[in-house]
Formats: C-alpha cells, structure tokens, sequence
C-alpha cells in the first residue's frame, strides 16, 4: 500500500481522464469499479500481468476488502474518499477502482480463429445493454462479442458495471466493420444468424434446422432500429422469437439472451 493520494495527484488524475471514451482510447486503459470486476480483473493479472495496471482504494474498502488486496501483486494504493468519488461514475462510489488494459482482439484474429458461439452488435446505443449481453454471452459460453463501428463502448463504467466481471472472459472486438466480418467468418464456416422480429426463421425451427448447431454468430441489432438491412442480408438467416404472448415486443438484451441460451442448448 502507498501514502494516502488525494484528487489533485497525477496517478489519480491519470486515471480520471479514463471515465472518457477518449481517455481510454488515448491510455488504453479502462476503469472496473467494485468487488465483483476488481476480483475477475486481477484473477486475469494472475496469468497476465498487463491486464491491470494499479488498484485505488480508500482506507474503508481496502479495509472491507482486505482479503483481495494482500492477495495481489497488482500495485495498491490508498486515495481519498474525494479521489475515489472522481473516479466513479456512480452514486455512490464503492471506493475500489482498478486501471485495466483495453481487452480488445482485432477483427482479424476473431476471423482466424472464431469461436463455436459468438455476438455482434450492431449499433447498439445502451452502455447498460453492452454490458448486459457481455454477461448473458459470458453465461451461455460464447467466447467473443463484437460492438459494431458506432456501438457502444464497452470500457464505459456503466457497460463494465453490467457486465459484472464477464468482461474479463470474452474475446472483445471494438469498432469493426461488421460486413466485411460476417462475410469472412462465413467463409470460414460460421453460420450468421440476424435476429430480427420479423425474420423469416422462427428460433425453434432454425434450433431443428441445425442452423444453431455452430459455429454460430449471432447478430443483434440497435435498440429501435434492429439490424442494419444490409447486414441482415448478408446473413445465412433472419431468426425471430416466436411471440406467444401479448407482449408488443422484447427489449435487446432479453431477445439476446433467449438466442443465446437456445444456441447454448444445441451446442451442449
């Protein structure tokens, strides 16, 4: 542990500037906040030692969490309540911060080697839905989430809250361009499925079909628009959920998860 660094030190003003998209851009460096994220970011450093980079924490949560800190060989350091709440970018600050390395994959090596279930996302605005199917793809046992160019961030503090420490287990993709992805994981055998409500395959025929057999990308579109209509023709299949009920609609990350977890059940 370290003396007692205030708002005003330079590591602390380093970090703040990460609650920006550009700052972590220009650091490559994100911010994970709580017991859950701190805990799966230093269990990466455990095997790779980059992954983090320094941990915050005031006297009262390094107290409450001592257990994890002695533990680490990732840097400590004590700020104050003050630093810690510039460092959040919640309500209430849970006092536990640490700086991680940017996580992202290029294209390219996703195409080389795609995973038996992977997502894309395209243009989808909610950091909470961002992190949101980061957990739900981290449940089902996909191995890699691509955010189309004009996603969300999934660095944000609202996106890695989401995920609660899923983010740490994917493969993440930032920026890509998602037509020239699909068309190069298809090349290679992956089924592209674009989940649209209007789809012409109901998600319990494309599951005795085999289309969910994999490897399988799934394709989620923006929250309003759904996916882009070029996008979702250059995929093997337009997949809808069947509505049995009275609902209007499903909101993204629900319909994402309802995808995933049938992928899940053909796959075992």
């Amino acid at each position: 542990m370290s003396e007692l660094l205030t708002e005003r030190s330079g590591r602390v003003a380093a970090a703040r500037k990460l609650t920006r998209r550009a700052g972590r851009d220009d650091a490559g460096a994100f911010l994970a906040e709580g017991r859950q994220a701190v805990t799966e970011a230093l269990a990466l450093a455990e095997d790779d030692p980059s992954a983090v980079r320094e941990v915050f924490a005031t006297e009262a949560a390094a107290a409450a969490h001592r257990d994890l800190l002695v533990a680490t060989a990732v840097p400590v350091r004590l700020v104050t309540e003050k630093a810690a709440a510039g460092l959040s970018e919640t309500v209430t600050p849970q006092g536990l911060v640490a700086v991680c390395a940017l996580r992202d994959l290029p294209a390219a090596a996703l195409a080389a080697d795609p995973p038996a279930l992977a997502v894309a996302l395209a243009g989808l605005a909610d950091p909470g839905n961002a992190g949101t199917v980061l957990r739900t793809a981290d449940a089902c046992g996909a191995g890699a989430v691509v955010f189309g160019a004009g996603s969300a961030d999934p660095y944000g503090g609202k996106a890695v809250r989401s995920s609660a420490g899923s983010l740490f287990h994917l493969d993440v993709v930032r920026g890509a361009p998602l037509l020239p992805l699909v068309a190069d994981l298809r090349e290679r055998g992956v089924t592209v499925l674009a989940a649209d409500g209007g789809g012409e395959t109901a998600l319990d025929d494309a599951g005795d079909s085999g289309l969910l057999a994999g490897p399988v990308l799934w394709v989620f579109g923006n929250e309003a628009r759904g996916v882009p209509p070029e996008l979702a023709a250059a995929a093997d299949a337009r997949v809808r959920i069947p509505m049995r009920g009275r609902a209007e609609s499903l909101n993204l990350a629900a319909a994402a998860a309802i995808c995933l977890y049938a992928t899940q059940l053909v796959q075992g």
